[in-house]
């Protein structure tokens, strides 16, 4: 089941937004999403705003969604007046691989027609191994696609089968490697440790299959048992435990020395990459602040400290659109503070960490006593900067809490 919209004010019909928040655009990086909501299967483990065509039956389909999302892309060029190119494009989901190449053709060329992308636009469009091919990525690479996100969540059969997984073990990391023969430079396989029944050797597995695929990008994430999905069922009614904390933090550890070893660094607690050339750039803009427009059923945007989402169901997105009004469910307008404490919930994730200054006074006395504790670097903040140590990675929302 779809997580719960936040609680916001009501967004304006015509999509407008405060002056305040215009101003400085095309100052700060700028970015796209696109959201494709359409999956073959939901995972059990996934609460993503993501329909299968039975949840669906004849209320919305890839056609009315592409029409609403090229409404809502001319009606966002509308709104910010005169917009940079966007730096980076994202299509996440849901998978987007269903919609083919000419699919993601389609959607590429409606971000081109509303903004135009800049002279070297990241374009990143996530797929499951699969729904692809090697005619697959030959025909989003001719389309101007640069990176490709695959998800391969785990190497071992039956860890993929508690997830609902349906592609087979080797399939992630061929399709990684069918991408790279398709002239794309960089590839991400994403990963999930933790999974209730993985063991050590299934981890270790899957990491050395990652390895051999030659990807320049992995992200790895501990499984989350979300309230709604049906994991989390499973886990109430005692058919799988709960994932341990201290066996995750375990598994981080394994994962971070494996891929270090393989020549990727971390740049965010949860991504590693082979070059700051392999980071990717679209992540960077939003833990950095900066500002996207998300298009798409229950897609998230931000522009100059104004945050807004879009209603979730793709029938009810597509009719707004359809009828000239805006998408959009509700809005929040940050304060100076909520826009601070956000820097410090973000930044202190990247490895490049957070300026000090940030902090206020308690918070720069926490710092001390964290680095102290051996949770931030001593001499990155003696330079200024809250880094977080390999320890304090393991603890980050805690170092956050302390800091905030």
């Amino acid at each position: 089941m779809p997580s719960a919209l936040p609680i916001g004010d009501p967004a304006p019909p015509d999509g407008s937004l405060p002056v305040t928040a215009l101003a400085g655009l095309g100052t700060r990086p700028f970015g796209v999403y696109v959201h494709v909501p359409f999956c073959a299967t939901r995972c059990g483990y996934c609460d993503f705003n993501t329909y299968t065509a039975g949840e669906l039956g004849s209320s919305a389909s890839p056609g009315s969604w592409l029409d609403g999302v090229r409404r809502e892309l001319d009606l966002a060029a509308a709104v910010l007046g005169d917009a940079p190119p966007a730096d980076t494009v994202f299509v996440g989901g849901g998978t987007p691989s269903l919609l083919g190449a000419d699919g993601l053709a389609d959607v590429l060329a409606a971000v081109r027609s509303s903004f135009g992308l800049s002279a070297d636009a990241e374009v990143t469009t996530e797929s499951n191994p699969e729904s692809t091919s090697p005619e697959f990525f030959a025909g989003i690479r001719d389309a101007g696609y640069t990176r490709v996100s695959l998800g391969m969540q785990s190497a071992a059969r039956h860890v993929l089968a508690v997830l609902d997984r349906a592609h087979t073990p080797g399939r992630a990391p061929a399709a990684a490697r069918e991408a790279r023969a398709a002239g794309f430079d960089h590839v991400n396989l994403d990963l999930i440790y933790g999974t209730p029944g993985e063991t050590a050797d299934d981890l270790r597995m899957s990491l050395d299959a990652v390895r051999a695929a030659g990807v320049d990008h992995v992200s790895a994430y501990a499984l989350i048992v979300e309230e709604g999905t049906a994991l989390a069922r499973r886990v109430r009614r005692g058919e799988l435990p709960m994932p341990d904390d201290d066996v995750l933090a375990d598994k981080y550890e394994v994962v971070d020395t494996a891929l270090t070893e393989h020549g990727l660094g971390w740049y965010e607690v949860s991504n590693w990459a082979a070059s700051p050339e392999a980071e990717c750039r679209h992540n960077v803009l939003y833990w950095r602040g900066a500002d996207w427009w998300g298009a798409g059923p229950g897609a998230h945007s931000h522009v100059g400290g104004v945050r807004w989402w879009n209603v979730k169901h793709p029938a009810k997105y597509a009719e707004l659109l359809a009828a000239g009004a805006s998408p959009a469910a509700g809005r929040e307008v940050l304060t100076a503070e909520d826009r601070r404490v956000e820097r410090v919930l973000l930044e202190l994730r990247l490895a490049a960490g957070l300026p000090v200054d940030v902090l206020d006074d308690d918070g720069r006395a926490e710092a001390a006593v964290a680095a102290a504790d051996g949770l931030l670097d001593p001499a990155a903040l003696a330079a200024g900067r809250c880094v977080l140590t390999d320890r304090g990675r393991l603890l980050a929302d805690a170092v956050v809490r302390r800091l905030t």
